[in-house]
């Protein structure tokens, strides 16, 4: 059995309709205010993103001192009696002279990763992480914090320590090493007397 289409009417609505342009919108593809390339990974700018910290820190700072003191007395008499001419001398003298110089130098490399935890009204980021390592029985504890500036995070998702603002970076270490450069009892005892 055969059938026929129905009206050609119908054929041309149908036509029409199908070639009809309907307006598309593209918004929700690209988010207003930024750029995404297609060939680099995405930066982080929002609470929970993991950004890189480029730690490099060297600090230098030398502290002398040096003082003295001198001071003498002199003390002299005379005593004449008739026959009795005595004199007498008598000199107390103290001098003092010391000096003291303290140099410290440092220099700490390290890179560690730290999570955005807050968007700071002017778009400012809040940053804080950890690193806890434990090499050869020495235990390491790196923290930071602070706030970055989303110009200063780099292709690689990575900021230099010396672009936070206001940061705080902690490096503790307990073990064998940290407890070698303690002095011992007896020495703190003598630093304390003052020996």
């Amino acid at each position: 059995m055969h059938r026929k289409w129905g009206n050609p009417l119908c054929g041309l609505l149908l036509a029409a309709l199908c070639w009809t342009p309907v307006p598309v919108w593209a918004d929700d593809l690209f988010k207003p205010g930024v750029t995404q390339s297609l060939s680099s990974d995405r930066r982080a700018t929002q609470p929970g993103d993991t950004i890189s910290i480029v730690v490099l820190q060297a600090a230098e700072s030398s502290t002398s001192l040096q003082s003295g003191t001198r001071r003498s007395t002199a003390l002299s008499g005379q005593i004449t009696a008739g026959k009795l001419n005595e004199s007498g001398q008598l000199g107390l003298g103290n001098s003092f002279s010391g000096s003291g110089e303290v140099r410290r130098t440092e220099r700490f490399v390290t890179q560690m990763s730290a999570t955005i935890t807050f968007v700071l009204p002017n778009g400012d980021l809040r940053i804080e992480g950890a690193q806890h390592m434990l090499i050869n029985g020495e235990s390491t504890t790196v923290e930071v914090r602070g706030r970055i500036r989303p110009t200063d995070i780099d292709s690689d998702n990575r900021v230099a320590s010396n672009r936070i603002a206001d940061a705080q970076i902690n490096y503790n270490g307990k073990g064998f090493v940290s407890r070698s450069g303690k002095p011992g009892p007896i020495q703190r005892i003598f630093s304390f007397l003052g020996l």
